[in-house]
Parts: C-alpha cells; structure tokens; sequence
C-alpha cells in the first residue's frame, strides 16, 4: 500500500463520523462536573424546600422514569406529585438531603451513569439508601432520564 494511499484511507477515517450527523460532543471531564453540578442544585433546591426547583434536574417529559420501593413511575408530572405527597413542599416535611456521589460514568458523547448514595434527615422520612441515575445531555444541560432509588433496610 502506498504512503499517499495510507494518507488517504487514515484522513477519510478520521472524517467520515463527522459526515454521520451524530452528536460532535465528546463526554469531558467538564460533564461530569456539570452534572455533579446538576445534583448540587437539586440538593440546595430540597434543602429550602423547594420541591419545583429539586425538580429541575429530571427532563420535564413523559419518559422520565423513576423506580423506587418497587414501584415504576413514569413522566415528570407523575413524580413530582409523588414527591409532593410524600413530602409536601417545606423545610419542616422535606428535611436536609445530603448525597455522596460515588461514581460517574460515561455512555458515550451524550450520556451518564452516576452512581451514590443519599441520606435525608430532620424529618419524620428521614432514610438513606443509595441511587442510579441515567443521565442525557439535551439542550437545556444535562438532566436526570432515569432515576432507581433504593432505601437502606432500617436497622
């Protein structure tokens, strides 16, 4: 094979995925910061009791999906409703959330996986357990798609 052949085959690799009208991110250092970021402001949001603001880390969509004391809940709107029966919308009922972020892995250009735990105190649903949530980058930042939230079995 010759060297301009060589050079010609490597240089059509190279720009051929950008002609396939994928995505051109590539999963950064600075995702994942951003979407540690995202779970700070849910975590600030809860801890004033602001239950719209916590809520604005999912995507606001009917394909939200939330699993937790097995039970499947689908949509956004379906969540936060749940979140506010459960809880109601103040200090007092919501209590101070707290995670720990283990781990955050990519899936590819436009996904994530983080893996933690959580612990809620000063409220009568105090708990903790750990969590999974499937992360997307969209065009309004990343937002949490998926959320699995287990409890920790009460000693």
């Amino acid at each position: 094979m010759s060297g301009r052949f060589r050079l010609f085959v490597l240089t059509a690799l190279l720009w051929l995925p950008s002609c396939s009208g994928e995505s051109q991110h590539r999963f950064q250092p600075a995702d994942a910061e951003a979407i540690r970021a995202v779970l700070q402001s849910q975590r600030d949001a809860w801890n004033r009791g602001d239950l719209t603001g916590y809520m604005d880390g999912y995507e606001r969509s009917p394909n939200l999906v939330f699993t937790s004391g097995g039970k499947l809940r689908t949509g956004w709107q379906e969540t936060f409703d749940k979140y506010r029966a459960r809880y109601g919308e103040d200090t007092s009922t919501m209590g101070k959330l707290a995670f720990d972020i283990l781990d955050i892995r990519n899936l590819g250009a436009d996904g994530a996986i983080v893996y933690g735990r959580w612990h809620l105190s000063e409220t009568p649903k105090a708990g903790s357990g750990i969590f999974s949530l499937a992360c997307l980058r969209t065009a309004d930042g990343w937002k949490i798609v998926h959320d699995h939230t287990s409890a920790a079995p009460e000693q």
